[in-house]
């Protein structure tokens, strides 16, 4: 059995915290804007530890696991 739990949630997290696709976080005028499909280089820095966090909380301490048979 494989276990897909990690994958999923790190594809899902990739997805949903790439900057400028739901929002962006420092924006360029304001802490946060939502949709604008613009990027930085300090909004990339910000969402890479964003994701770190998050991905180290499910799949550390939640532990989440998916299992294909």
């Amino acid at each position: 059995m494989a276990d897909w739990g990690p994958v999923v949630v790190a594809v899902l997290l990739f997805v949903l915290l790439s900057p400028g696709l739901l929002f962006q976080m420092p924006a360029r005028g304001r802490i946060a804007e939502f949709g604008n499909m613009q990027t930085s280089g300090a909004s990339i820095l910000v969402h890479s530890i964003i994701y770190f966090g998050l991905i180290t909380i499910f799949l550390i301490a939640i532990r989440v696991h998916i299992y294909s048979g």
